[in-house]
């Protein structure tokens, strides 16, 4: 892999860093990613979009082709070689996404879903219905993706329970002054470990002592958090955890959902079919035992198999090192568009935190649409994110319709953030 040399020692999910994280070097991380090496219309591509979802490091690509290439059958059937060796590889990468979380047991607790909205649909569709009573309110926030707000509408609608949000604070984090009361009587309380507008990591522990008091559940989107940081279940206390591989250098088409064992062992199967079975009869079956009884029909291996080599990519740069590295560049990157645009650009979000702030940056321009403003910055070969992020009512809370979004990641650097001041420069200058 050309980026070994800058990989840090860090220490497994929990323990202290043995070592200071190596400085990652982006310039040479890029080269793993032959869409970022690509000429595109003869300039190079500062993809700041990784929030939406990651480029891909040619070793999960090669990890994928090479499954496809020599080892392609269905898992958990055939007998043969092949299939044998096909299996092998799926399991060892739902064992590989346990201990990226330090699940307590991998081979039971980890169910592999489409994305991670899949995985909270899982959750409120079989937790949601047959855990908690029709009586018992769920808590979600302000801030949270849309993932982890419509399957408790859903919910809502067809049980009347009651919905109550944390609201959110002036300075873009979570209102806790209330927490007592509004988890009172609630069944689930679903929450984002990191927002994907505002970057905003939250502080967990006291949500989830609060809830585990008042006898809820704890649903953790941590989508945007995983594949920047290390996350801990055990330490986090969580119930269920879900995360998606195509934000974290993977392949689309996989999520993960971990849950705790005993939770996922009462749950009703999510979907029916080939797989999460133990027998069928004409009147009734018996489900498989977890993780298989959420797995129906033929699952994404070849997926699967490319997060498992994202997973080995991220351990080998070092989260720890992935993290110093955003933490400086969202510093930089703030600091620099106050500088060059002063009261011409609204940051949406905390101030520059090491431990509270992640690498999303979304910005409004003063008489710019957002839609208008990421147009221009294609056009000198920027991406970034603009809209409403899949996060409306939280757009309503800002009082804006939508806004552009940068974030970064591990091929990213302070050349890319002034590429897009530049280009921020430059669509000043087309709309006057």
């Amino acid at each position: 892999m050309t980026a070994t040399a800058h990989a840090s020692e860090h220490s497994p999910a929990g323990g202290s860093a043995r070592l200071a994280p190596a400085r990652l070097d982006a310039t040479v991380v890029r080269r793993d990613f032959p869409i970022l090496m690509a000429p595109h219309d003869g300039r190079r591509l500062v993809y700041l979009d990784s929030a939406s979802s990651s480029q891909r490091p040619q070793q999960v690509l090669d990890a994928m082709d090479h499954y496809y290439a020599t080892t392609h059958a269905n898992v958990h059937r055939g007998v043969y070689a092949i299939a044998e060796e096909a299996t092998r590889l799926y399991e060892a990468a739902r064992h590989k996404a346990g201990r990226y979380v330090n699940a307590p047991d991998p081979a039971r607790e980890v169910v592999f879903a489409k994305n991670a909205t899949e995985a909270i649909n899982l959750v409120a569709y079989s937790a949601g219905r047959h855990l908690i009573g029709p009586d018992k309110a769920v808590v979600s926030t302000e801030m949270e993706h849309h993932a982890n707000i419509v399957p408790w509408l859903m919910l809502h609608e067809e049980r009347g329970n009651e919905l109550r949000y944390l609201p959110l604070t002036e300075d873009f984090r979570l209102d806790l002054t209330d927490l007592e009361r509004l988890v009172d009587g609630a069944g689930i309380v679903a929450v984002s470990a990191m927002s994907n507008v505002l970057g905003t990591i939250n502080d967990l522990a006291p949500i989830v002592e609060a809830a585990h008091a008042a006898g809820a559940l704890v649903v953790c989107d941590a989508s945007q958090l995983a594949p920047h940081r290390h996350v801990d279940v055990q330490a986090l206390g969580v119930d269920f955890l879900a995360f998606t591989s195509h934000k974290m250098l993977g392949p689309t088409g996989l999520g993960v959902l971990w849950g705790r064992a005993e939770l996922l062992d009462a749950m009703p199967p999510f979907l029916g079919g080939g797989e999460m079975i133990r027998d069928v009869r004409l009147d009734g079956f018996v489900p498989n035992e977890i993780p298989w009884k959420f797995e129906a029909g033929t699952q994404p291996i070849a997926e699967a198999i490319g997060l498992a080599s994202a997973i080995d990519y991220l351990e080998m740069l070092g989260l720890e090192a992935i993290e110093a590295h955003e933490v400086e560049l969202t510093r930089f990157a703030i600091e620099t568009l106050r500088a060059d645009h002063g009261d011409d650009l609204t940051i949406f979000g905390p101030e520059p935190d090491p431990v509270g702030r992640g690498a999303v940056v979304s910005i409004g321009y003063a008489g710019i649409h957002p839609h208008d403003l990421a147009q221009v910055l294609d056009s000198s070969g920027v991406c970034v994110r603009a809209g409403h992020h899949c996060a409306k009512p939280l757009m309503r809370r800002l009082g804006v319709a939508a806004t552009a979004r940068a974030s970064f990641y591990v091929y990213n650097d302070e050349d890319d953030i002034c590429a897009l001041s530049s280009a921020l420069r430059s669509a000043k200058e087309l709309f006057g």
